[in-house]
């Protein structure tokens, strides 16, 4: 390209450094974009449109889809990649499909489980429907169960606990035994010596442990329990620490038909609590040992009843009502077997792998178990993400939509930048003469523009990137400070699942926003930088 004359240059700049830097070969888009960006008002309102469209955009995307994200991490390590399941009566011989899982190769383990809704009497006096899971010591080899239980010494304070408030510092041998009942779902009678089974409620179950901004928890002072109806004092106070006192779980155990359902009830202590993060596990779920739940729900070892209609009003010959009939003993049942795939296998691939080795198992026992006609039809062996496929799919539909809404909405930097230059080219009419009469292309000429527009698009977006980043790390401190100074509760945990927001900005997501900003600017430049380079050189230069 043609060396701009330094009487032209004048024209333009009457910076003579600017200028001699043009005549060692400095390229006159450079220095064009350089002193517009610099001496221009007007086009930094662009730059600040496209940074809050930027801004906007990856804000949004990063805490919606990071719920999802977090949903998907936390039903796995609550669940295992892969489920096999038949839901309230569940199956038996287990242990051998226990064992035929393990010997997989593409197994790293798997563990049995028992899934019933239940009722839990809180110390308190109130009533509340859980979600009642049994497990035993292979849960935590399939689940990430030792680090869910809250209560258990730290070395390390909480990163916001700078005053190392958190309990767990102060006592590490009360907190190593909570930690060793937790994980064994029992504790040591005092007066015995022996083991008793216990629960672990889910942290924001009971509201006797409160969250602090900080994020650690800590027993919640003044909780009282109604005790008469009448008198002076009806009410007492609580132990605010829930490990030391009992809830009473409820469980419905019915038969295989469905007939018969008569209310278990058992009376249990508090061993530890749990924290998965995922509000709606925290809030409403109840783990205990596997067997006692089953002794609650008759699922253990015992006698087995024939499956036929009874009439309750009919007389048997020894007087009583008519009984079902005795068939045999039934082998104890689970209602879930989670598996962990190993490192390196695909969800897919254990999850046919699952179907493959319950096909054998299935085989094997005949009509003892369900057969895998029935649990195909049933979905009852899926991932996570597929047995919770309608809730995703939604979360994914809603998050496309909100992401497609705003990019329209970006839309108006678009328009912006474009009125902007459609100004500024008009401003510079003489100028772009001048240069056309030194030998500018017109493709130069709409570079310069294109240019221009490039470079805002990058200054807006980076500082839009650069806000967000901000946002998005310190989304929980300003939701928190919303809540004290306003009383306004965006995110509710109870409608978007999880106590925390999302705090993670995905680099590719970065890198999209980065590049989408940059085409809008340049879309908006566009138009301008072909009407320039049209311009004739002569009428140009007689532009007033």
């Amino acid at each position: 390209m043609a060396k701009v004359p330094e009487r032209a240059l004048r024209a333009l700049c009457s910076d003579p450094l600017l200028c001699r830097d043009l005549r060692c070969g400095t390229v006159y888009q450079a220095l064009l974009t350089r002193r517009y960006l610099t001496s221009k008002i007007m086009p930094l309102l662009a730059a600040v449109a496209v940074m809050l469209c930027s801004a906007m955009v990856l804000i949004t995307w990063s805490i919606m889809g990071g719920f999802l994200v977090k949903f998907l991490e936390v039903g796995r390590t609550m669940e295992g990649d892969v489920s096999i399941s038949w839901p309230t009566a569940g199956f038996g011989r287990y242990e051998d499909l226990m064992e035929r899982l393990n010997r997989d190769p593409s197994v790293a383990a798997a563990a049995p489980s028992i899934d019933s809704i239940g009722m839990i009497g809180l110390p308190d006096g109130r009533l509340q429907a859980v979600k009642v899971r049994g497990i035993d010591e292979r849960y935590a080899r399939v689940a990430d169960f030792a680090n869910s239980l809250w209560w258990r010494p730290i070395a390390e304070p909480l990163p916001k606990d700078k005053d190392r408030d958190d309990p767990r510092l102060k006592n590490p041998r009360l907190y190593q035994q909570t930690l060793e009942d937790g994980l064994r779902l029992k504790r040591k009678n005092p007066d015995t010596g022996a083991l008793e089974p216990g629960v672990v409620l889910g942290i924001e179950l009971s509201g006797f442990s409160k969250r602090q901004e900080g994020g650690w928890y800590e027993p919640m002072v003044g909780i009282v329990e109604r005790i008469s109806t009448g008198g002076n004092q009806p009410y007492r106070r609580l132990d605010p620490f829930i490990l030391n006192h009992s809830v009473i779980i409820n469980v419905l155990p019915l038969t295989a038909g469905g007939r018969e359902i008569r209310v278990a009830s058992r009376k249990l202590p508090v061993v530890n609590e749990f924290r998965t993060g995922l509000f709606d596990a925290d809030k409403g779920t109840v783990l205990m040992e596997l067997g006692e739940l089953q002794r609650m729900l008759k699922l253990d070892q015992g006698t087995e009843l024939a499956d036929v209609p009874v009439n309750p009003f009919e007389i048997a010959e020894d007087g009583s009502g008519q009984r079902p009939k005795v068939v045999g003993t039934a082998a104890a049942r689970v209602t879930h077997i989670f598996v962990k795939a190993k490192e390196g296998v695909e969800v897919g691939e254990l999850r046919q792998r699952c179907e493959e080795i319950y096909a054998e198992f299935a085989a094997a026992h005949g009509n003892d178990v369900p057969s895998p006609d029935a649990l195909a039809r049933a979905k009852s062996i899926g991932t996570w993400e597929q047995n919770y496929a309608m809730f995703i799919g939604a979360v994914k539909k809603e998050i496309a939509m909100v992401l497609g809404l705003l990019m329209f909405i970006s839309f108006v930097a678009v328009f912006l930048v474009l009125a902007i230059f459609w100004a500024m080219v008009s401003e510079k009419t003489k100028d772009i003469g001048v240069l056309r009469a030194v030998g500018a292309s017109r493709a130069g000429v709409a570079w310069l523009w294109l240019r221009y527009g490039v470079t805002l698009g990058m200054v807006g977006t980076l500082l839009g990137l650069g806000f967000s980043y901000a946002i998005v790390l310190n989304i929980n401190p300003i939701h928190e400070w919303m809540g004290r100074a306003f009383g306004l509760v965006v995110w509710d945990p109870r409608v978007y699942y999880f106590a925390e927001l999302p705090n993670k900005v995905v680099t590719y997501k970065a890198m999209i926003v980065l590049a989408g900003g940059m085409i809008f600017s340049v879309l908006g430049a566009l138009i301008p930088a072909l009407r320039a380079a049209t311009y004739d050189p002569v009428k140009s230069l007689r532009f007033e």
